[in-house]
């Protein structure tokens, strides 16, 4: 359905994140968990880029500094929709609330509200939700239900059967008039009325009819760590430009009694010298990154004339380049690096530097490749003055 959607100033977003996820299981809540290389609300966000529309964040309290491992991740211009977050509270319909006040300086005609945890709503559905908000006053998206659905009593026997073609699976963005759902979220805080699930079933108690507009399938929540599997084989599909990109760097040897060979130290009878810590298969890793987004080179981004990178690790370096990655919403489908050397020996380190790699550059170990060879004492290598390296990276990005 393409539907142009109304003037930004129209229209404003609560996002709702500030629940902590435990069903998703890990170390911090889901929203702020990694998917496709960056926290998932980072997708959230981007997607619901497409209505150029303020977004207002709800998130937990003590999460800021995650919220901004969010932006970070996000280029500089969809950052700038994000107003400054609140905080929420005890329940989604609490936190719900706190979004809505938050807007009241400049309250727009209409608000989407959409929970975090979706973060693959498509263009056309938010705009659905526009029209709907607009022709209506209060929308839900919703789904027909294939499976038949069963009532059941407090002894766990089936109390009834409802009607399946009458019957909504219901997801977010919601959309209404702005000053609709405020009123009835302040009269249903005011009242106590404390256990309705959605914005819709608030609108309802507050004597609204709701419109309910077409879903989208794809338009999952994550909610168990197998949804992350899902999304990121959902999301996968959209990344049809597949771009390969080379990097070569040398480094020549001088004093010393080790060398850093992808962000792995491996003793040896000299070093390799540079303004860094001359990790010659790091720097060509990068270079290959940078190649597929033709995004310059390692020096235009880090020139060695700035004394900051004086024997600087370059796994930042590397860290960085997946981070432009992400930021242009692609991933990493294979990394291929060759060292060239005499010595030292690199098979015996060989499946450090590639855990090492796919650690820095957040990849499963299959998607790294390292390979090394001789050049049967021929040139500066075969003389053993230094070591070079060779590197491939193959990238999937958005059209």
């Amino acid at each position: 359905m393409a539907v142009t959607p109304p003037p930004a100033s129209e229209i404003a977003i609560v996002l709702v994140a500030a629940g902590k996820g435990v069903r998703a299981g890990g170390p911090i809540p889901k929203q702020y968990a990694p998917l496709l290389g960056r926290p998932l609300l980072a997708h959230t966000i981007k997607a619901l880029s497409a209505l150029k529309a303020p977004i207002q964040p709800v998130i937990g309290p003590g999460d800021a500094a995650l919220f901004e491992t969010v932006l970070a991740a996000l280029p500089a211009d969809l950052r700038t929709l994000c107003r400054t977050p609140v905080i929420g509270g005890d329940t989604r319909q609490a936190s719900v609330l706190k979004g809505l006040e938050a807007l009241s300086g400049a309250p727009p005609n209409i608000v989407l509200i959409h929970d975090g945890a979706r973060c693959h709503p498509a263009a056309d559905l938010l705009a659905r939700a526009v029209e709907a908000a607009r022709a209506h006053g209060a929308a839900i998206p919703g789904l027909t239900v294939s499976d038949t659905i069963k009532q059941i009593d407090t002894q766990g026997f089936v109390a009834q059967t409802p009607e399946r073609a009458t019957l909504r699976a219901v997801q977010t963005p919601q959309s209404f008039t702005y000053s609709l759902i405020l009123t009835a979220h302040l009269n249903a805080a005011e009242r106590k009325i404390e256990n309705l699930t959605d914005d819709g079933a608030v609108a309802e108690w507050a004597g609204h009819k709701v419109h309910l507009f077409p879903g989208d399938a794809n338009n999952l929540k994550v909610t168990e760590a197998s949804d992350f599997a899902k999304m990121e084989r959902l999301m996968s599909a959209d990344l049809t430009d597949i771009r390969t990109g080379q990097g070569y760097d040398v480094h020549a040897f001088g004093p010393g009694d080790h060398v850093w060979l992808g962000g792995v130290k491996i003793p040896h009878t000299a070093a390799l010298i540079g303004h860094s810590d001359a990790d010659v298969l790091l720097h060509a890793l990068t270079d290959a990154i940078l190649g597929a987004l033709a995004d310059g080179d390692i020096g235009s981004h880090f020139p060695p004339s700035d004394p900051q990178w004086k024997g600087a690790a370059s796994d930042q370096f590397l860290r960085y380049a997946v981070s432009l990655v992400g930021k242009r919403g692609g991933k990493i489908a294979h990394l291929d690096g060759t060292l060239i050397c005499e010595a030292p020996k690199v098979g015996p380190h060989r499946e450090a530097i590639r855990v090492r790699i796919a650690e820095i550059c957040d990849l499963p170990l299959h998607r790294v490749a390292i390979k090394a060879t001789t050049s049967e004492g021929l040139g500066f290598t075969g003389r053993r003055e230094g070591i070079a390296a060779m590197a491939l990276a193959t990238l999937r990005l958005p059209e």
